[in-house]
């Protein structure tokens, strides 16, 4: 009789079909649809350069590149792990007033007199500690992360004016100022940049080229075949929580130190234009697809659009719009390509086989 296979020195199940495609990569016509996606985010980054130069003479100078990228920037670096919360099939609005927690603990801090480092490491901890009561929430009290995330919205923007109040906090040292709105030296990219570009790697490391990133897709594409297979859906879905709070406070760090001041109001509206960036970059709102590049070109590309919008003077009331109707763009027109790829797909194969005559 063949000998069965053992794991860690007991007999192993026989591998089973449902198992091995959870633990799979994404099938190569899967992929072939996100390149295509990102291809087309391409071609409109491509076509916003070419109206921003045609409607402005200053659009494509060193200078406005530069603010450009400053004005994303705290943007693009919470929309990088809220990737990987929508694609395991949950989402966190709690980012924004993250941001606004730590910005305001930060000046709080500060102007108590603790060492700014101390008070940063302070804000980052905060971060980590929201990301767990949120996660928590949704892993251990089974609550969805929609419901608990938008209470924790409200939440930790009341504990920033509990802290702060109305009151901002100015007066931080150059060297903590000028990384939030200095430049590289040589270059008009901002100092921030180099954290976004750091967190991008090696979050695209991690979702596209390992274990891990398998398990997240297999999450999001069917959660009750990814715990059947051994994953630990708990453990990864507490994880990406405390990962994008903690992100998230770090952003707040870097407002604080762009607008060289605290106040408890920071970072308020962004949760909008993180999901925007998410779901334009190709991520699945329902979860189980998406990519870090196309999440980077979509943040682009919101950046652009941005610009472009006050270089011609259109009114804020206007780029909100805009903003919401990407939104809605960015959800309709994947799950809109996917009905019409069905279609000709069914149409492709042509109608079933009836069984002939007993």
């Amino acid at each position: 009789m063949a000998e069965l296979p053992t794991i860690g020195g007991s007999i192993a199940e026989p591998p089973r079909p449902e198992l091995e495609a959870v633990d799979a990569p994404p099938r190569r016509s899967v992929l072939g649809g996100l390149i295509r996606w990102e291809l087309l985010l391409l071609a409109i980054v491509v076509a916003l350069i070419w109206i921003g130069a045609a409607v402005s003479p200053v659009f494509l100078s060193p200078n406005n590149f530069g603010n450009l990228v400053a004005a994303v920037m705290e943007v693009a670096i919470m929309s990088l792990p809220m990737a990987l919360v929508v694609i395991i099939g949950e989402i966190d609005l709690s980012v924004e007033s993250m941001a606004g927690l730590s910005a305001a603990l930060l000046g709080f801090l500060f102007d108590a007199g603790i060492p700014l480092p101390v008070a940063i490491a302070a804000c980052i901890g905060v971060g980590v500690l929201g990301g767990l009561f949120n996660g928590l929430l949704v892993t251990r009290a089974g609550l969805p992360s929609l419901v608990v995330t938008l209470g924790t919205l409200a939440l930790y923007r009341g504990m920033a004016l509990i802290i702060l109040g109305p009151r901002g906090i100015s007066g931080f040292p150059t060297e903590f100022t000028a990384f939030g709105f200095g430049r590289i030296p040589g270059t008009p990219i901002p100092w921030p940049f180099l954290v976004y570009v750091g967190l991008a790697v090696a979050l695209g490391f991690l979702l596209h080229a390992t274990r891990i990133g398998r398990k997240l897709f297999a999450i999001g594409k069917n959660v009750g075949a990814a715990k059947y297979s051994g994953i630990d859906v708990q453990r990864i879905k507490l994880s990406l929580f405390v990962l994008s709070s903690t992100v998230a406070a770090i952003a707040g760090v870097l407002l604080a130190a762009r607008f060289a001041s605290a106040r408890a109001d920071l970072a308020q509206g962004m949760t909008l234009t993180v999901v925007t960036i998410v779901l334009l970059g190709g991520v699945n709102i329902f979860g189980g697809r998406g990519t870090i590049l196309g999440v980077a070109l979509a943040a682009l590309a919101l950046a652009l659009l941005g610009n472009v919008l006050r270089l011609t003077n259109v009114s804020a009331e206007i780029q909100s719009i805009s903003v919401g109707a990407l939104l809605i763009v960015s959800v309709l027109v994947p799950n809109l390509a996917r009905w019409v790829g069905s279609l000709f797909e069914r149409a492709r194969r042509g109608p079933p086989a009836r069984a002939g005559p007993g």
